[in-house]
């Protein structure tokens, strides 16, 4: 029909113009809408909208799915074979150890003393058989000088550093009274957080929540993923400038750190350090494994570690190197005053460590020997 033509029966109906899109692809009528649903006649700032979202949706899709998959999986900790390296034990415990002085990076109320000092006020000594590190008990209120700056206390650092390992600790007896904060950890001083921070034992106070075990990282470190552990996990992240430096913690029971753990003669700690991850396992006196006595250590035959820390969301070799293992005692500090309302404990921290010199008649580290071993 021609345009300008007329229906049979009925007044002339006249056509618009028939233009063509840019693309030369379709027609519409002009004056008409053209129909949503229709990909042909979509702009150009339609198609980028649509792309934008097609990749907002496949990213989303994406992280999705590795979240999941983090949440599942879970890393080898198939057997190594470990051989003895270094061995810590006897009158010479403490040659293995350089003292460390000077401000404490945990701002505690303590005076980190140096070895000729500690040697004369008999705070770290060691015969054939055991190693003792304590807090000073004989300066009071009246002593001239007096403890009203900080206490005398002992922190060693082992001269050799590791950067994996299987570390055996024989533990006897634990530091516990109000303003104490024991640990035995292993980081690296002149590079933290970066080179990361392992607390193997640490509580505070009189110890009654058990030991703590724990990791203290530079970021992208999380545990929020699939563990196998006997003992209660509390944060999941690791990143020191989180959560007031809390790391992600592994808390065990009462009986763990403390009066408890000591009336029961100690036991021993082992913690592996691997690509893997790292495991610590706690063995009472009574149920430590032959294979740690032979010096023949299989961690694959232990089962479930007290405290689990795997690799999935945490690149444990990135995370962890040139550490020294570190015992030390910190009086009041960061924890102490982050626990203090709860602990039980009267007056205040700094007026306990600087007038009662009686408080830390058990704060001491009695150990027998420290083992390190090497997978070959």
């Amino acid at each position: 029909m021609q345009r300008g033509s007329a229906k049979p029966g009925g007044a002339p109906q006249r056509y618009e113009e028939v233009a063509l899109d840019y693309g030369g692809r379709g027609s519409r009528q002009a004056g008409s809408s053209p129909p949503l649903w229709d990909a042909r006649y979509w702009s150009k700032k339609a198609w980028i909208g649509i792309a934008v979202v097609v990749v907002v949706v496949i990213v989303i899709g994406v992280a999705a799915g590795v979240t999941r998959g983090k949440k599942s999986s879970y890393p080898d900790y198939s057997q190594l074979t470990y051989t003895l390296k270094d061995t810590f034990q006897g009158e010479t415990f403490f040659d293995n150890f350089n003292y460390f002085t000077g401000f404490d990076p945990a701002h505690g109320f303590v005076h980190y003393v140096p070895e000729p000092q500690a040697k004369q006020l008999n705070l770290t000594f060691a015969s054939q058989d055991a190693a003792v590190l304590r807090v000073d008990t004989s300066v009071g209120p009246d002593s001239n000088p007096n403890a009203s700056t900080g206490r005398f206390s002992v922190r060693v650092e082992s001269k050799n550093s590791y950067n994996s390992g299987l570390f055996i600790f024989d533990v006897r007896h634990t530091p516990f009274g109000c303003g104490t904060w024991p640990a035995l950890w292993l980081t690296d001083s002149s590079n933290w957080p970066k080179n990361g921070e392992i607390d193997v034992m640490e509580a505070t106070n009189q110890a009654t929540d058990g030991n703590q075990v724990t990791l203290h990282t530079s970021g992208s470190c999380s545990m929020g993923v699939q563990r196998k552990q006997t003992d209660k996990a509390l944060q999941d992240n690791c990143d020191s400038s989180e959560n007031g430096n809390a790391g992600c913690g592994v808390q065990g029971s009462g009986s763990t750190f403390g009066a408890a753990y000591n009336k029961n003669g100690g036991g021993i700690m082992a913690m592996e350090w691997r690509d893997a991850g790292i495991r610590v396992w706690q063995f009472a006196r009574s149920a430590i494994p032959s294979d740690i006595a032979s010096q023949k250590p299989d961690p694959s035959t232990w089962g479930e570690a007290a405290a689990d820390f795997p690799s999935t969301d945490c690149n444990v070799g990135n995370h962890f190197r040139n550490n020294s293992i570190v015992l030390n005692i910190d009086l009041c500090g960061d924890l102490v005053y982050g626990a203090w309302d709860s602990s039980g404990c009267s007056s205040n921290c700094t007026d306990i460590v600087a007038n009662n010199p009686q408080s830390f008649t058990d704060a001491y580290w009695e150990v027998g020997k420290f083992q390190v071993y090497q997978a070959s």
